[in-house]
């Protein structure tokens, strides 16, 4: 690594000191150019080379005055010529009254001076003519100027040394500061070459995306720093990309508390953009700074689907359980009445429990069209009876609305949620005297659910805040998302949900949904 920076330093300052040098070659004789054309103006207004013009030989004065100007400016040649192009002046004496060996008609034709390259007695120079104009403005002939191409070469020559002598300097410099930094990074990459560190980024880059769960980096400003593909997949309709900070209210506690504690939060249930997710949250850290958080983040459904056999088999085996437990008992009653010959009230326990389950299940298939929403109520009827609440649904309730797919997916989240409180809040208040009363209808323009119960109620002040994420009056983790989740599937269904005090003594909640084109009827599609 060491080597790669001196021969980059070395090549980089080779390079500049070439680039320089033509730039140095192009402004010298730039320079010497524009040198040259003040050299001449100042001869062409020379006034006394102008009365000199007048004399009976030009020549005497003027090459006097020619020879100082040119000692003076360090010019190679001055000359001057009259109209007719023949020599007042030059370096050589033997070369005046000779024509001047370039023409002077551009500038006779232009009346202006001119700036050229161009070979003549004395050789290769950078000349310039400018012309002589008398009192009356008529020109009477042409002042020329030149700089050696030799000599200025030469000049640039001296140039190219010192220039070449002063990139020693900052080249020395370079190669020392190219060995401090290079063992500086060795230490920073634990002594790994550029090639290894460009495996292991790859290699960690294809771990990544093969990752099936979605994983984000962030850093602790929560600015997405990496994405893998699922995660790409997954949050592409909520404009998630990297650089760009989650707004997530209760995202951001998470990582907070990651970088606060400099501790993983494992299995954190999480509410984004109306779907809900399970969330693990770790820790990058240097020297016990944290520096960056991996999220791994889960649909909830996805977990739902993946353990679903699982469950499924764990929900049999518990409900089995319970019926085993609650049947023994209503068993062994029986048996009691009938050892004791109490025939009639033996007879009437196992009419009352077949009639009880049937008639739940009958009014069910009868009065409710939509099967999510009836199975929804049967399972919290199951789970109210298992937990020694009373839940009565009004007979008199009928919902013939049948919701499609996706909206029944919206509406059996926000019955099923609001029931679930509604039991707990009646049983943890009320205990065995916990009472939740149902009730339904369609037949206006809204489909309302109304559900009270007798637990302790919800206070006027704590209306508004109930339904925010993260908000629960209960002990333990993972809780404060059920009312966050109807309110948020009520949004979708442009619906609405109101706060009272029940007739039993508990809360009354009311759901209004708005029966729009993607409700059908029973018997009307």
């Amino acid at each position: 690594m060491t080597l790669l920076i001196i021969v980059v330093i070395l090549i980089s300052t080779i390079l500049v000191s070439v680039l320089f040098s033509f730039m140095l070659d192009n402004l010298v004789k730039q320079y010497m150019g524009e040198q040259a054309l003040i050299v001449a103006e100042l001869a062409a207004q020379n006034e006394e080379i102008i009365e000199a013009f007048d004399d009976e030989n030009p020549s005497l004065a003027i090459q006097r005055i020619s020879e100082q100007i040119q000692r003076t400016t360090d010019a190679d040649y001055v000359t001057i010529a009259n109209r007719q192009s023949i020599r007042y002046s030059h370096p050589n004496p033997e070369n005046i009254g000779k024509p001047t060996a370039t023409s002077n008609e551009p500038v006779f034709q232009e009346r202006e001076p001119i700036i050229y390259s161009g070979k003549g007695i004395s050789g290769e120079a950078i000349k310039a003519k400018a012309p002589i104009f008398n009192e009356q403005g008529e020109i009477i002939g042409v002042s020329s100027v030149g700089f050696l191409i030799n000599n200025v070469e030469k000049q640039i020559g001296d140039y190219h040394q010192k220039l070449f002598q002063l990139a020693i300097i900052p080249l020395i410099i370079g190669f020392s500061g190219a060995i401090l930094i290079a063992r500086r990074l060795k230490k920073l990459t634990f002594g790994l070459e550029p090639e290894e560190i460009s495996f292991m980024f790859k290699e960690k880059e294809a771990t990544l995306e093969s990752i099936t769960d979605a994983t984000i980096t962030v850093n602790t400003d929560k600015k997405i720093t990496s994405m893998n593909k699922r995660a790409r997949e997954l949050f592409y309709s909520k404009s998630l990309m990297v650089d760009s900070i989650f707004k997530e209210e209760r995202l951001n506690l998470y990582i907070d508390e990651v970088i606060e504690s400099n501790q993983s939060q494992t299995n954190k249930k999480l509410l984004i953009d109306k779907n809900l997710y399970v969330l693990d949250a770790s820790p990058i850290s240097d020297h016990n700074r944290v520096k960056g958080i991996v999220l791994t983040i889960r649909p909830l459904s996805e977990i739902k689907q993946l353990t679903n056999e699982f469950s499924k088999i764990n929900e049999f085996t518990e409900n089995m359980r319970a019926q085993n437990h609650e049947f023994l008992n209503k068993l062994n009653t029986i048996y009691g009445l009938l050892m004791l010959q109490q025939y009639d009230r033996a007879l009437k326990i196992v009419s009352n429990e077949v009639s009880e389950r049937q008639d739940i299940i009958s009014f069910l298939m009868t009065s409710v069209k939509d099967p999510l929403i009836a199975a929804c109520l049967l399972g919290k009827v199951n789970r109210a009876k298992e937990l020694h609440v009373q839940l009565v649904i009004d007979e008199e309730s009928r919902l013939d609305s049948v919701f499609d797919e996706v909206k029944s997916n919206h509406f059996v989240p926000i019955i099923g949620n609001v029931i679930e409180n509604a039991v707990e809040a009646a049983r943890l208040h009320s205990g065995q005297d916990a009472q939740v009363k149902v009730s339904f209808t369609d037949l206006g323009k809204d489909i309302i659910f109304d559900i009270e119960d007798n637990g302790p109620g919800v206070p006027v002040e704590l209306e508004k805040h109930i339904f925010q994420t993260g908000f629960t009056s209960k002990q333990g983790e993972n809780h404060g998302l059920g009312l966050a989740i109807v309110k948020n599937a009520l949004e979708v269904l442009n619906g609405q949900i109101y706060i009272d005090k029940s007739e039993l003594g508990g809360a009354r909640f009311t759901i209004v949904i708005p029966q729009e084109i993607w409700v059908q009827k029973e018997g009307l599609e």
